[in-house]
């Protein structure tokens, strides 16, 4: 049975993975390790000495002649392969002793001596233990060894010639993946042109909606619709294209950082079909108002809110509009307390009316009294 499919790349599950289909992994990993001649099987017919795989590594030839006459003898060719094992292990840890106990099963032929060796484990080695193994290999007479853990493992799989088995074993293709993130890309580079193209060349109002919003455009009466809203783009951004989502009365001392704002009522709420009348909204708003035209000119401010609609969230765009909001739609999906700025977020950032002082960002401990408490979130 092959693994579960994971989406995430570390660490591959290869515990997941059964005990022979571990070694068919490691076997098929080791097929252009070296040049063979044979790779065979063997750990699946039992009785296979400790060999999990077997394979004879082809070497380059010798030539010996049959006399001292070169030119009565052709030279004959003789091939010496070299003897290679592969033992698979899917263990989740595999320390010192342990090594030692399964090198020790290992059934060694004094007349077909064994030149080289592959031990690979599911698992991460610890120096000791890699050291163990090279010592036993060492006092059998291996010429070569190679210890193919977790890591070692991993780094061969993601390599691309190797991205057929990944998929295999584990469900995961990076060729697949990569080509996704182009296509991903190339759809959102799409989107922000046609927004630079539409939204952002004009300070009218847009409609962001769900392309979910099977209700657009009706609406309980008195209620705020939550799978469409109206808002001012302000500008194209690396974060997506940036909405503001309101403004609110500030008082603003741009050379101490001190300031204050209404920020229970929104200021200047615009007008558009899902406005709802509220009598006591519009009296508080008009208070607020009152309060502001009464602070010094340089106190004069604004807290603002805005939002983020990343690019990749963008379904389409609609340019055209409908006979109910004649403007651009933006349809994106809708988060149930997020709205349409999920994975893109807020920024609140506070400014005079000059266009000198710039703006930054309201810190809680500079808040100071200035407006009534019916007129702030927080008191």
């Amino acid at each position: 049975m092959n693994a579960a499919v994971t989406r995430t790349m570390n660490p591959l599950p290869f515990q997941d993975l059964e005990p022979k289909r571990f070694e068919d992994l490691v076997r098929q990993l080791a097929y252009d390790f070296r040049p063979w001649r044979r790779l065979e099987a063997t750990g699946r017919s039992g009785g296979d000495e400790g060999f999990d795989a077997r394979a004879l590594e082809i070497v380059e030839s010798t030539e010996v002649f049959t006399s001292l006459d070169e030119e009565d003898d052709e030279p004959l060719q003789v091939l010496s392969d070299r003897l290679w094992l592969i033992q698979c292990k899917r263990e989740r840890a595999i320390g010192p002793s342990k090594a030692k106990g399964y090198l020790d099963e290992i059934v060694l032929q004094k007349d077909e001596p064994l030149y080289g060796m592959i031990f690979a484990a599911a698992c991460d080695f610890s120096k000791k233990t890699r050291d163990g193994i090279f010592e036993w290999c060492r006092a059998n007479g291996i010429s070569e060894v190679h210890i193919w853990g977790r890591g070692e493992l991993e780094d061969m799989l993601f390599q691309p010639k190797n991205d057929n088995l990944l998929f295999a074993y584990f469900g995961i293709s990076l060729v697949i993946r990569r080509r996704s993130l182009a296509t991903q890309l190339r759809a959102e580079l799409a989107t922000k042109r046609k927004l630079s193209k539409t939204v952002a060349t004009s300070s009218a109002e847009i409609l962001v909606r769900d392309p979910a919003a099977s209700d657009y455009p009706r609406v309980e009466k008195g209620k705020r619709p939550t799978q469409w809203w109206v808002y001012q783009p302000e500008q194209l951004t690396h974060l997506g294209l940036m909405v503001s989502i309101r403004w609110h009365y500030a008082y603003v001392d741009a050379a101490t950082g001190e300031w204050d704002a209404a920020d229970a009522v929104t200021a200047m709420p615009g007008y558009h079909p899902w406005r709802v009348e509220d009598a006591e909204r519009d009296e508080l708003e008009a208070a607020a108002r009152s309060l502001w035209d009464a602070l010094p000119e340089q106190n004069k401010g604004w807290l603002k809110i805005s939002g983020f609609i990343p690019f990749r969230t963008v379904v389409a765009i609609d340019e055209l509009g409908d006979d109910v909001f004649n403007g651009t739609h933006v349809y994106v999906p809708f988060h149930p307390t997020k709205g349409p700025f999920d994975g893109g977020g807020y920024w609140h950032r506070l400014s005079t009316t000059s266009r000198y002082d710039g703006e930054f960002d309201p810190v809680d401990e500079k808040r100071v009294k200035k407006f009534d408490k019916r007129l702030r979130v927080k008191d």
